[in-house]
């Protein structure tokens, strides 16, 4: 699984990145976790707001920051 966290490096996407960590320590899942912070890559992904989270490609979220029990119930349900 390869998860990607779009954004600049704000508070929101490093609070994102964390929240994700936590998830999945809490899923006992494993899964490579990459910054994307070009302009140019997140907007590609059709993302305007970020911070934006990336599962396997599939945009899941943009825009604001979801808790680690929101982002575990992405990854349960994918």
């Amino acid at each position: 699984m390869i998860i990607k966290i779009l954004g600049s490096g704000c508070k929101k996407c490093v609070a994102l990145a964390e929240n994700t960590k936590t998830a999945l320590q809490s899923a006992a899942l494993d899964a490579d976790i990459e910054k994307v912070t070009d302009i140019v890559a997140i907007a590609s992904y059709g993302i305007m707001s970020t911070p934006g989270l990336v599962i396997d490609e599939k945009v899941v979220s943009s825009g604001r920051v979801l808790s680690a029990s929101e982002i575990g119930a992405l990854l349960k349900s994918i």
